[in-house]
């Protein structure tokens, strides 16, 4: 009796779906005391279709990105009213209240709207979504009054994660500030980061490696850069470093495969050319 009880409960264990969505979206903040990079591929002009531990990434321009996960979801990130993607995602996120990083009239087919700032209160906005293979989280990040068309300079802004493929993906937002211990710890250890590198509109550029360094990701991807030779000078200062890649199209495939060297700076075209 006593080996029955044991085989049906662990039987109830492993198809209770409720066990494996508490265990999985850990991973990202157990991660930062034990380093795993990942390993980049080149996404064909054709693509094919996901694996379990892969996950797409699509640069639209300026802070705008689509996420791709193998089970189908799409995310965009800083969803606007400029710069956006061929595909109606069923996720955008909206870092801060600036014209170029959130809409004004999103499309009403899209089912979740992230927003990193709190409409109606000078309270932090706080998100935790699961949908399917990605779990989307927030931490909120204060931003300069006045220049940024925000709402408020306080939790104005939001460094949303997403948890995907076995991969722990950052998008800074328009950061103005180092990170304190404590955002962090709420972030946990990332293996690629999505930077804003124009060293004026949003934190400077020695801030920006500080920021970098603290976080400790593999994969670094530049966003947020107004010109080529912005581009080249936040190249030029990661050299030493960071492995520098550039990659040919603005789609790449991530996956947890294998480290990477040295850290990287992985620089995507943008899809509008």
């Amino acid at each position: 009796m006593r080996i029955l009880f044991v085989v049906i409960a662990f039987l109830i264990a492993a198809a209770s779906p409720v066990y494996a969505q508490k265990t999985a979206p850990d991973r990202c903040l157990a991660l930062a005391q034990n380093d795993h990079p990942p390993l980049v591929h080149q996404a064909r002009i054709r693509l094919a279709s996901l694996k379990p531990y892969q996950v797409r990434v699509i640069y639209n321009g300026h802070s705008t990105f689509t996420i791709e996960t193998a089970k189908g979801v799409t995310v965009t990130t800083d969803y606007n009213d400029y710069v956006r993607p061929t595909v109606i995602p069923e996720i955008v996120t909206m870092n801060v209240a600036h014209a170029t990083h959130h809409s004004y009239a999103p499309d009403p087919r899209i089912k979740h709207i992230l927003r990193g700032w709190n409409q109606d209160s000078d309270a932090a906005a706080i998100h935790d979504l699961t949908l399917r293979d990605i779990r989307v989280r927030n931490v909120p990040t204060n931003i300069r009054s006045g220049g940024s068309g925000s709402v408020s300079g306080r939790y104005g802004n939001s460094i949303f994660v997403f948890e995907v493929g076995g991969l722990c993906i950052a998008h800074l937002g328009h950061l103005h500030h180092t990170l304190t211990t404590q955002q962090l710890a709420q972030i946990g250890q990332m293996d690629v980061v999505f930077v804003p590198i124009d060293g004026s509109y949003t934190l400077d550029t020695a801030g920006t490696f500080e920021v970098l360094k603290s976080l400790k990701a593999p994969i670094v991807v530049p966003m947020h850069w107004f010109s080529g030779f912005s581009l080249e000078a936040f190249i030029t200062a990661a050299k030493s470093n960071y492995e520098i890649v550039r990659n040919p199209t603005p789609s790449i495939v991530f996956a947890r495969d294998q480290m990477p060297a040295k850290p990287r700076i992985l620089v995507l075209p943008p899809a509008g050319g």
